[in-house]
């Protein structure tokens, strides 16, 4: 059976643009500013929105009665109709040729670019990509963005999933982003961090948040945290830094799933091209660092202090 179908309900799927007139909500930047918890301070209206801040500043909400079970919106209307189950953030790329302020209205087009279908030693996957444009209210283009999102088929589940009754569970609340020495900081996540987070982005996907859903279905070892969460910790890296530089353009990448509690490091590190590379990665002791997300940034002026 194909991975992609044609048609979806009586309609034969097509890509198309979808153009919305969007606020940036003063709230949910704040939301985001306190489940990071960094020491800065939130963006106020009339600031800047920092790089990657749109993903919770512009939430998508879809009708409970549009969620497919695993909460995600059902495909076939905007996005492909994809057969396969497992659906994984995978990074992208986004520039910043202008501003936005909190409190903008902008305007929003988003268009499926390509879907490709692939076969390997894992099995099926889809790969989709998705365009995005945001525009200030001037109407000069802010922000540019490709997200690519990979489908794939649910992990085989063997044996009695693991206990929610573990360390993922009971690990204490507290800041999600805490120093731990120069240009680097600690990503510590728990269960009620993924969940607010799931709220501020309008992000019903179950592996984030519904522990049974997550091991018994999908065949994680526990909850899942965000790509984009790991990738917005990344971003924040620079202001938590000092770096009055403007971010040109970011390419980011999701490599392998961290789970909630897991110990995980950001760290920040120039590089000799000019753009400073942050990564997260596993802190075992017993094990060589995993890298989870890599977060590459440009700016406009290379080098410069």
């Amino acid at each position: 059976m194909a991975a992609i179908s044609s048609r979806s309900g009586d309609a034969e799927w097509a890509p198309h643009t979808v153009v919305s007139e969007e606020y940036l909500d003063p709230a949910p930047v704040a939301a985001l500013a306190a489940l990071l918890d960094d020491g800065l301070p939130a963006p106020r209206v009339g600031d800047v929105l920092p790089p990657l801040w749109h993903w919770v500043a512009l939430p998508r909400w879809s009708p409970s009665s549009l969620l497919a079970v695993d909460g995600h919106p059902f495909k076939g209307s905007f996005l492909p109709p994809v057969e396969l189950p497992r659906r994984m953030f995978a990074g992208g790329t986004a520039a910043f040729p202008g501003t936005l302020r909190v409190g903008d209205t902008v305007r929003r087009e988003a268009r499926v670019e390509s879907v490709t279908e692939k076969h390997g030693r894992s099995g099926t996957l889809v790969v989709v990509v998705v365009g995005i444009e945001l525009y200030a209210p001037d109407g000069t283009l802010a922000v540019t963005e490709q997200q690519n999102l990979i489908y794939r088929e649910a992990a085989a589940v063997t044996g009695e999933p693991p206990s929610p009754e573990s360390a993922a569970a009971l690990v204490p609340c507290g800041p999600a982003v805490v120093p731990d020495g120069p240009d680097r900081w600690r990503l510590v996540t728990d269960p009620t961090l993924l969940m607010r987070f799931s709220a501020a982005t309008a992000n019903a996907h179950r592996i984030h948040y519904d522990w049974p859903y997550a091991t018994g279905v999908e065949g994680y070892p526990g909850l899942v945290v965000h790509g984009p969460l790991m990738t917005l910790a990344l971003a924040e890296t620079h202001r938590l830094g000092d770096d009055d530089r403007h971010i040109a353009g970011l390419a980011h990448r999701n490599l392998a799933p961290l789970f909630c509690a897991e110990p995980a490091v950001l760290q920040s590190v120039p590089s000799e091209s000019g753009t400073a590379v942050s990564v997260v990665t596993h802190t075992d002791p017993d094990a060589e660092p995993r890298v989870h997300t890599t977060l590459d940034l440009t700016f406009d002026t290379p080098g410069a202090s």
